[in-house]
């Protein structure tokens, strides 16, 4: 009997786009990678020649790396903000990393995000998702702040978080060269329910966590958007037993790569876990990227100037990439958009739209949807400028004094300045990534005008007064 005209043609059409199809009919999964503190060189397929990540770096062969992604700031809370909401951190007077109360007070910073912010988790909730955090959080809670609210309430329907976060937690076991065991975190300061494990394992203990998750949502018949944030490259380090002498022996940086190469090991159960279901590797799109710079003597950020906390490129440029083999384009496949540029408030826009999601008619999002860029489809940039302010408590660090207050990038140029537009520093950043070349005073209508936008920008955003510090949660 011969085949119906229909079924020859939708053979023909399998031949040609390969095996990898997507049912249009099925919301697609999304996982968010957010690693922390891990420099923008670090991956081996970044240019890592001191540590290999083969895992991550199989991820980018099958995938998209993007030179000219940006976070939108060089530390943590904010960092995490901006991903989150597709919105500046500055509007809800988050521009550093959270701690205790005092501390939050004396900078000027919340003690936890709004729960009103345009959480892409909640909309994504809204529209029919299962969606789960596990790991690092770090937008309110714990400390002495133990009325924050819990994860749960910026909709996700599960979390496991470790110390940075209100909810059911992983804590981390130490263990050094002699088998000493310790505890990175006391006791008596631990909120909510928790449980203890090795800190050179516990991204297995989220991804596991993730992993059962994704598996639930799957027997539900749910789509699923999963953040695994993992804090492995996070000081202090604390690689497996058996590699601790050793990496100990050469200093920080040894410390850091062991555990690097540590966090790739453990992804590769995630991605095997993806790959080897076909119903998952045909509808899931992964997400990978940094939150920040590296810390100065572990991480690395290639040629690029500065490190975490700094507006330099080495604390806000983040090495993203982006697989998904039933979404991202086949010729793309295995390459590197060096052109476009972006950044980390731009992905909660792109996703809604890549997910057929609507946004709250309250978002205003600062973040635009270039989710054509991100897979594939076209080079397209963020058309308005990407504003920067530096944590308040980060004047000088890391051995540079009176560092630049503001930063902005708008097309191939970038400018740093002080709050009042002095001191202006100027780059063309795409000649010159690694900010050695100062085109100020070259370059003065472009300064003047680059000058305006941040400062006008920076002066628009809230700033938050001693009494309007976050209230209890009712």
């Amino acid at each position: 009997m011969k085949k119906p005209f229909l079924a020859i043609i939708i053979s023909i059409l399998l031949v040609l786009g390969g095996c990898t199809t997507h049912n249009p009919k099925q919301k697609p999964n999304v996982i968010l990678i957010f690693i922390d503190d891990m420099g923008w060189a670090d991956l081996s397929c970044f240019g890592n020649i001191d540590a290999q990540t083969p895992n991550i770096d199989k991820l980018a062969s099958q995938g998209i790396c993007f030179d000219q992604f940006y976070v939108n700031s060089p530390i943590c809370s904010p960092s995490r903000v901006a991903i989150s909401t597709g919105t500046y951190p500055q509007r809800w007077n988050i521009t550093s990393y959270l701690a205790y109360r005092k501390d939050n007070r004396e900078r000027g910073l919340a003690n936890w995000l709004d729960p009103s912010a345009p959480m892409l988790a909640r909309s994504l909730q809204n529209a029919g998702y299962a969606t789960g955090h596990f790991g690092k959080w770090h937008m309110g809670g714990q400390r002495d702040v133990n009325e924050a609210p819990a994860i749960s309430t910026y909709g996700f329907d599960e979390s496991l978080t470790n110390f940075e976060g209100m909810g059911p937690k992983l804590l981390p076991l130490t263990k050094d060269e002699t088998g000493k065991v310790g505890r990175i975190w006391e006791e008596a300061e631990i909120l909510g329910p928790y449980t203890w494990m090795q800190r050179s394992e516990i991204t297995t203990g989220f991804i596991d966590a993730a992993i059962q998750f994704m598996q639930n949502s799957k027997k539900a018949e749910k789509p699923f958007y999963v953040n695994i944030w993992p804090d492995d490259v996070h000081s202090p380090y604390w690689p497996p037993f058996e590699d601790y002498g050793i990496a100990k022996e050469a200093g920080k940086r040894g410390l850091y790569l062991a555990v690097l190469e540590a966090m790739d090991r453990q992804f590769g159960k995630l991605f095997e876990f993806i790959e080897s279901d076909e119903q998952l590797r045909n509808n899931t799109l992964v997400l990978l990227c940094s939150d920040n710079g590296p810390e100065l003597g572990a991480g690395q950020a290639g040629e690029l100037k500065g490190y975490k906390t700094h507006l330099y490129e080495g604390g806000i440029r983040s090495s993203l990439i982006v697989w998904g083999p039933a979404f991202v384009k086949d010729e793309a496949t295995g390459t590197r958009n060096k052109e476009s540029v972006f950044a980390a408030i731009d992905l909660a826009p792109s996703l809604l739209k890549f997910t057929g999601t609507k946004a709250p008619e309250d978002a205003n999002f600062d973040g635009e949807n270039l989710i054509n860029t991100i897979l594939g489809n076209e080079k397209s940039s963020h058309n308005a400028p990407i504003y920067y302010s530096r944590p308040p408590d980060r004047k000088s660090f890391y051995g540079i004094e009176n560092l630049p207050d503001l930063a902005v990038r708008e097309g191939n140029w970038k400018l740093l300045c002080d709050y009042d537009g002095s001191r202006p520093e100027l780059y063309n950043i795409v000649n010159d990534p690694g900010e050695q070349n100062n085109l100020a005073n070259e370059q003065q209508d472009i300064v003047k005008s680059l000058t305006e936008k941040v400062v006008n920008w920076y002066q628009s955003m809230p700033q938050l007064e001693t009494e309007e510090i976050n209230t209890p949660v009712q």
